[in-house]
């Protein structure tokens, strides 16, 4: 919306068109990581989200030839917004939130580094240029990892942003509303529902609301060296590409 540019539905949407491409490509997956190990089976990771750029990059050459496919991948914005999953699902598949890691604790970050550096050359090495990052997120403020931790709060944030409520979630219930039950159709079907979300930071344990949503949107846009390092990202949508 900020970039005035249409929605970009995701890659493997069953009405998305060949020629739709060159507005951009949504690879996310909900609840993905850069391991494989993380929510396998749910979600497509990132290793795999890598290959099917590769598929577009290969299409677009096909369709605007070797030139003009490549103007458009260098002056492309590549937004990253992946890694939190991997270092929260081990609390949440461990109901006592006893953390039970794949790996030794130092292998385990090296390894979700090193993911994300492979996806981002890959991308480079097909011509990709301007990227843009979403910081991993504070796992000891949401809802549900403040029921096992000294969670900090995040009231000295909330009157920027127009909420009154950032330890609590809206919906779900618990301490902090951080059972992720919110909907009663999980393992715990009773849960509680705010009338004001608007006030709240978090929806449900793990998600934010939409008003908060809409604050990291705009700040991503525009906000100012003391958010966002380098280039926000409507700088970072006119800059001239690099070679």
């Amino acid at each position: 919306e900020y970039a005035e540019l249409p929605l970009i539905p995701p890659y493997l949407h069953p009405g998305y068109h060949d020629h739709q491409y060159i507005y951009g490509v949504n690879f996310a997956s909900s609840g993905a990581g850069d391991l494989p190990e993380t929510n396998p089976g749910l979600v497509i990771d990132l290793k795999t989200q890598a290959l099917y750029f590769a598929q577009v990059g290969k299409l677009l050459r096909k369709i605007l030839g070797e030139e003009k496919a490549k103007k458009l991948l260098s002056t492309a914005v590549y937004i990253f917004s992946v890694g939190t999953n991997d270092y929260a699902v081990p609390f949440y598949t461990n109901s006592n939130g006893t953390v039970v890691l794949p790996y030794p604790q130092q292998i385990f970050i090296d390894l979700v580094i090193c993911n994300i550096t492979t996806a981002i050359k890959g991308i480079y090495n097909e011509g990709g240029r301007k990227f843009g990052f979403v910081n991993v997120a504070p796992l000891n403020r949401s809802p549900f990892l403040r029921t096992f931790v000294n969670g900090t709060t995040i009231d000295a944030c909330l009157k920027e942003q127009g909420s009154k409520e950032g330890n609590v979630a809206c919906c779900g219930g618990g301490p902090y509303m951080g059972d992720y039950s919110c909907g009663g159709k999980r393992e715990i079907e009773e849960y509680e529902l705010c009338n004001n979300v608007d006030e709240y930071v978090f929806f449900d344990s793990p998600h934010p609301t939409e008003s908060t949503a809409e604050h990291f949107a705009q700040l991503m846009w525009n906000g100012n060296k003391d958010v966002i390092d380098f280039y926000n990202l409507k700088q970072l949508f006119h800059v001239e590409s690099i070679s």
